[in-house]
């Protein structure tokens, strides 16, 4: 018999008695809880409480190593600056055996977090100025990991920005065409391998030395910066699943891929998707505000190309996985990740029309 939420709470270090357990957020990947423990004399605590997901994360107990070693650097980091730690990072709590999870009897891993209190995520940017603030702490949270030992952490899904390797999966698709439907598809096929060229640039500049291997978030959406109620100010980054090593830029590119479109990612109708320069001008500047002094000159030169090359990986994903049967992304219907595929393609295209004007914003804020 699987252990009830208050029996799994119950194997952490908590202080309080335990209130409520509700279902919290919006994500698609962990089943995320929000716990309120009573503290007495009126005070209450909120805490995170997460299931992860072990069909994502296959190597739970190297997801928690990579996490626990990132926060604990960034919470030295922050206390040095004068910051908050229990705020501006995320704090997990031990079990009863000094883990930073809990394991059931039924092999399912679960986790708690403190709850960051007056800051929430957003969905969709209230402002040009939440996309700054989000892009900056992206920036930060590089930049404080930017001395970290990088060796020290997991791969935890390999090769998961490597182009190339994704472009193999793609022509292999292609060629054994299990799902029999590569010939619906042939102009995406098309369009995928007219930019072939494009795969091999950033994973070869890191394999000859040219660039650093750093620590990288590698999901990099709005929704997972906190932002401060009142101030606006973008307070801590979350969802630490992926941090790995990884390259600066892809964490830049992907803020971009993701936030500069305000059509959704699955959207059938094409010219719905837009790509907006004055919402990229913001990432830019965020992003280069918090990481100029750390990134080298060479990764800056690449963060427009950057966000070019990840939507181009992205569209050739999610035509991998509609050539394959559709077996790694969630999908409502046959044609969602042709749809998602259709999605970015058509975004590259407008990347690639504005690449002049992409250059010249990250030259106005490289210094």
């Amino acid at each position: 018999m699987k252990p009830t939420l208050p029996q799994i709470v119950s194997q952490f270090q908590i202080e309080g008695e335990l209130v409520e357990i509700k279902p919290y957020g919006s994500g698609h990947i962990n089943s995320t809880f929000l716990v309120q423990l009573s503290q007495g004399a009126g005070r209450e605590q909120g805490l995170i409480l997460q299931r992860i997901n072990q069909h994502v994360f296959t190597e739970p107990e190297k997801v928690m190593a990579n996490i626990g070693r990132v926060t604990a650097h960034l919470c030295q980091k922050i206390v040095k600056d004068g910051g908050d730690p229990s705020r501006e990072a995320l704090t997990f709590l031990p079990t009863k055996n000094g883990r930073f999870y809990h394991k059931t009897s039924s092999g399912d891993y679960w986790r708690m977090e403190l709850f960051i209190e007056g800051a929430k995520t957003y969905q969709h940017a209230p402002s040009l100025q939440h996309y700054y603030e989000a892009a900056y702490a992206y920036g930060r949270f590089q930049s404080l990991l930017a001395d970290f030992p990088v060796n020290e952490l997991y791969e935890t899904i390999p090769h998961f920005h490597h182009t190339v390797k994704r472009l193999v999966a793609f022509e292999t698709a292609v060629a054994q065409d299990s799902a029999k439907r590569a010939s619906t598809v042939t102009e995406e096929i098309s369009f995928i391998r007219e930019r072939t060229d494009m795969a091999p640039v950033l994973t070869t500049l890191q394999e000859t030395g040219q660039i650093p291997l750093r620590v990288t978030h590698n999901d990099t959406k709005f929704d997972n910066v906190m932002i401060d109620i009142q101030t606006g100010k973008g307070v801590c980054v979350i969802d630490l699943d992926t941090v790995m090593p990884g390259i600066a830029m892809f964490d830049f590119a992907d803020a971009v891929r993701s936030g500069a479109n305000l059509a959704a990612e699955d959207e059938s109708e094409t010219d719905k998707v837009t790509f907006s320069l004055e919402i990229y001008a913001r990432l830019a500047h965020g992003f280069l505000d918090a990481t100029h002094h750390n990134l080298t000159p060479l990764e800056i030169d690449h963060l427009a190309f950057a966000a070019r090359l990840i939507t181009y990986e992205q569209a050739m994903r999610f035509l991998t996985d509609y050539m394959n049967g559709d077996r790694y992304y969630k999908t409502d219907h046959p044609q969602h990740n042709l749809d998602r595929c259709r999605t970015q393609i058509r975004l590259l295209q407008l990347m690639e029309a504005s690449q002049v004007e992409m250059a010249e914003i990250i030259e106005t804020y490289r210094d």
